[in-house]
């Protein structure tokens, strides 16, 4: 027979747990309606922003650096732009600094490593960039053919252009001075609260499309010149690229949490009920067994 004292103390400890998951999931409920606000106001200035980008490049027909101060890797817009044999492709890997998000962080870290091991089949070496304390500790931990290479803490809970453009000077140095061929963002799309997709996309070098003709104005002038306007506009688009990602995953993250914690609380409420019935079930088997005491006694005394 259980317990009665045990299962009493088990209630009270799911209905204090059940109380941090509630907490937890409105905490979560109230972030996650303004991270989704900003996703989608980010959204269309990244669109207007590459549309921009497109045209600008169909007016240039040669890249170069000549005339214009490159002091850092992202000021080296041409070889940016370059595309090369990749041997050593980067993975910028976005997840949360915590957990209780369900399987957002385990799923986007073994997305990672299949693509580790997808390219060390084909004999292309893996540079692990990771955002977010889940990250920096996963790829610590896991065997893999890989290098592990600085690590964004900070950013993951806190996306903002500053942290994007810390991300994008690094990333870039690594691809002009040759130690990366490429480099790829592995993240989360946001579609709504209750669900978001795992994307991968380059950002290194920058594919962009020329625009058509008939998208391109007949007179476009640059000042300074054309070369000068892209070397401001490449590191924004790369940066913008970064930061859109953070957005992204932040908002999927939190919607994950959110998910997570009512499912949590949903559950701990069946428990409590179940508890519930086994502790008056026990309390009513014990009050029984007492009657037939008592019973049995009284007809003791009276034989």
């Amino acid at each position: 027979m259980p317990n009665l004292k045990d299962i009493k103390n088990r209630i009270g400890s799911v209905q204090n747990t059940k109380k941090i998951t509630k907490a937890m999931k409105m905490v979560a409920a109230a972030k996650v309606k303004k991270a989704e606000s900003t996703v989608k106001a980010a959204r269309p200035f990244a669109d207007e922003l590459l549309y921009l980008f497109r045209k600008l490049l169909s007016s240039v027909d040669e890249y170069t650096t000549s005339g214009l101060k490159v002091e850092r890797g992202l000021d080296n817009y041409p070889a940016l732009l370059t595309k090369r044999e990749v041997k050593v492709e980067g993975l910028l890997v976005i997840t949360s600094n915590k957990g209780l998000a369900g399987a957002y962080n385990a799923n986007i870290i073994k997305t990672a490593l299949k693509r580790v091991e997808d390219n060390t089949k084909n004999g292309i070496k893996t540079v692990i960039y990771p955002v977010g304390q889940k990250a920096v500790s996963a790829f610590k931990h896991k065997a893999g053919n890989y290098e592990l290479k600085n690590g964004y803490i900070e950013v993951a809970n806190n996306p903002t252009a500053t942290g994007a453009n810390i991300i994008a000077e690094d990333i870039a140095e690594d691809f002009v001075s040759g130690s990366i061929d490429s480099i790829d963002i592995i993240t989360t799309h946001f579609n709504n609260m209750m669900s978001y997709n795992i994307v991968s996309w380059e950002v290194l070098p920058v594919k962009v499309e020329k625009a058509e003709k008939h998208e391109v104005s007949a007179v476009m002038e640059f000042e300074p010149s054309a070369h000068a306007v892209l070397q401001q506009l490449v590191p924004m688009y790369i940066t913008n690229s970064i930061y859109q990602a953070l957005l992204e995953a932040n908002a999927s993250e939190l919607a994950s949490r959110m998910t997570a914690m009512s499912a949590a609380s949903n559950n701990a409420e069946e428990m409590i009920n179940t508890l519930t019935i086994d502790y008056n079930k026990a309390r009513q088997a014990a009050i029984t067994q007492e009657l037939v005491e008592i019973v049995s006694g009284a007809q003791g005394v009276k034989g």
